[in-house]
């Protein structure tokens, strides 16, 4: 089978997913209106629900929660896009701005999340710069496309890593949504971006994902509401990166204070890493005690 052959039954996989999760009858052309208006009330009622993944991911009006193939279908089509053709994505760290200048020297209460890829060094030394560009680019979006499906932010892109964040008037549903995310950044990896880059003899991408959670001040660096460059600064922005870069290839790491909230049952899945203190330096401030992180291998 060809590049457009393979092309070609992506899009019909896709196409008719995407028709099943929105309530289309594949056998007919016609809609049910009722349906129709029913689903579109909720989307207005709650527009960045995590239901809304296609309204999210690809710019279009969803009526039903996408399932995580139809999601997986959308992965491979951007990728080969990407590929072949160069696609640019939207842009994506806007809301997270406007969401910060909003709320400049305040302190705020977030799971922080790090995400980047295993080895990108050895990817720069061995494709050309132009694939190098595409893959990386095409990495970070699909990853900060999972942030926000999940209801998190993305704060920004540095090199080969992107850094995101979630809030919730309930922090057990923000620490719940960033590890969910996590789990599904891993998933994306290995169904929908990997098998097409093998097509094309490239490597597979891996990733380290670090998450802490705790207070963070937003700060503007400058006096212009609207141009002066606005971030995040704190101890849960440092631990989280401290933790990623702990993280083996396909392993998500948490600290113990997005540990002790999320699900028990989420829980249950994840073991406590037990490091020496020359290979983890950092004490919980609170005990005194070395800093828990727990484990959840992709």
């Amino acid at each position: 089978m060809n590049d457009d052959e393979i092309t070609d039954e992506i899009d019909k996989k896709y196409e008719k997913l995407l028709d099943e999760a929105r309530g289309i009858d594949t056998t007919s052309d016609e809609l049910n209106e009722e349906t129709t208006d029913e689903n579109n009330s909720e989307k207005v009622a709650d527009e960045t629900s995590a239901s809304n993944v296609v309204d999210m991911m690809l710019g279009k009006h969803a009526e039903k929660t996408i399932d995580s193939e139809t999601m997986i279908q959308e992965t491979q089509k951007r990728i080969w896009k990407s590929l072949k053709h160069g696609i640019e994505y939207e842009a994506t760290v806007d809301r997270s701005d406007a969401f910060l200048r909003q709320h400049v020297n305040e302190k705020i209460h977030m799971v922080v999340l790090f995400v980047d890829l295993v080895g990108s060094t050895n990817i720069s030394l061995t494709l050309p710069e132009e694939k190098v560009a595409i893959i990386i680019s095409s990495f970070a979006q699909e990853m900060a496309l999972a942030i926000k499906q999940h209801n998190g932010f993305v704060l920004k892109f540095v090199g080969d890593a992107v850094i995101g964040y979630f809030m919730h008037t309930s922090v057990l549903i923000a620490a719940d949504n960033a590890v969910s995310c996590a789990q599904r950044m891993i998933q994306i990896m290995d169904q929908g971006v990997n098998p097409i880059l093998n097509n094309y003899d490239y490597p597979d991408l891996l990733l380290h994902i670090g998450l802490d959670y705790g207070d963070n001040m937003i700060v503007r660096y400058g006096s212009d509401k609207e141009k002066s460059h606005v971030d995040i600064l704190g101890p849960t922005m440092n631990i989280a990166a401290k933790i990623q870069s702990m993280a083996k290839p396909q392993q998500i790491l948490i600290g113990h204070d997005v540990y002790e909230k999320i699900h028990p049952s989420m829980q249950q899945k994840f073991k406590k890493e037990s490091w020496s203190k020359s290979e983890w330096k950092y004490n919980d401030k609170r005990t005194g005690n070395p800093y828990s992180v727990y484990s959840l291998d992709g």
